[in-house]
């Protein structure tokens, strides 16, 4: 992967962190539906960052001091307040559904990217990101409608905070390595998370602390992935690979819980794959020719 160019390995970053999280919420939604979704959101990044202190203590402390706490603290906040809209509506949702009304993140963040960042926005990433929209509101239509109720109105709501805290870590990247940046969210959103955790407490069982410890593994590299892409080129580019989520979650869907995937949400997937391999394919096109025209 370094010796691919920088909008590639910035895909294949995010490829493999939509990956990650796919098997994290299948995890997470079903320790939703034994605990409270808070108490889970809490012990999701408090597990977080337990899984990283052996590498923090063999690397040094001094290392993963961040260059400023206040982006740290703001970027925890945001993404507490995204995390508790979308842990209220997990344990109600099918893996498929909640993932394809995520799919709305990218279109705020590249509206973000370029009003905050001034990231050129090529008129493809657009069409593609359009495109990869229609899909989602062909997956939406039932909901829209009344079947989701309140909880895909959470999901939904979710999308613009997950937006504006992605785009404070791109601005974190500009400072601070990926490592850091994923040792402070987990540090940030425990520490945010704690208060309402705490009232709905339960203590979990043995199995529970085994798939907590789990999650706290799959968090933390998944955010180390996306990071990584936010790192490697401009976050706009990378947003349309969100899409491939949907293929992901619904595979999952059906092996772990037995959802059935409507005619929708296939529908919507294959429109958001197409506008996925489009936009992939064309940047890697544009990248070669800009390696050509430099060489």
């Amino acid at each position: 992967m370094q010796n691919a160019p920088p909008t590639t390995r910035a895909i294949l970053w995010a490829i493999s962190a939509g990956m990650v999280f796919s098997v994290l919420n299948a995890t997470m939604r079903a320790l939703t539906q034994q605990m409270h979704p808070f108490q889970t959101q809490f012990l999701r990044y408090g597990a977080g960052f337990i899984v990283m202190i052996p590498l923090i203590l063999r690397q040094g402390i001094s290392v993963y001091k961040p260059n400023g706490i206040a982006g740290q603290l703001w970027r925890g906040v945001v993404h507490t307040v995204g995390l508790m809209l979308w842990f209220a509506a997990l344990p109600h949702m099918a893996l498929a559904d909640m993932t394809a009304m995520g799919f709305t993140t990218p279109i705020f963040i590249m509206i973000g990217a370029a009003l905050f960042f001034g990231e050129k926005m090529m008129a493809a990433r657009w069409v593609a990101a359009g495109i990869g929209f229609a899909g989602v509101l062909v997956v939406l239509g039932p909901h829209l409608r009344g079947d989701g109720g309140v909880y895909a109105l959470l999901m939904l709501m979710a999308s613009p905070v997950f937006a504006g805290s992605f785009l404070i870590t791109k601005a974190l990247t500009r400072r601070d390595s990926p490592a850091v940046i994923v040792v402070w969210q987990s540090i940030t959103v425990a520490l945010f998370s704690a208060p309402p955790a705490l009232y709905y407490w339960q203590s979990p069982t043995t199995a529970q602390w085994a798939w907590i410890l789990l999650c706290g593994v799959l968090g933390s590299f998944g955010h180390y992935c996306l990071t990584r892409s936010f790192a490697a080129a401009d976050i706009s580019a990378t947003q349309s690979t969100k899409f491939l989520d949907l293929v992901w979650a619904t595979v999952l869907g059906i092996i772990v819980f037995g959802d059935r995937p409507s005619m929708e949400t296939l529908a919507g997937g294959a429109v958001i794959l197409a506008s996925t391999l489009w936009i992939a394919r064309r940047e890697a096109r544009m990248g070669a020719k800009a390696r050509q025209a430099r060489a």
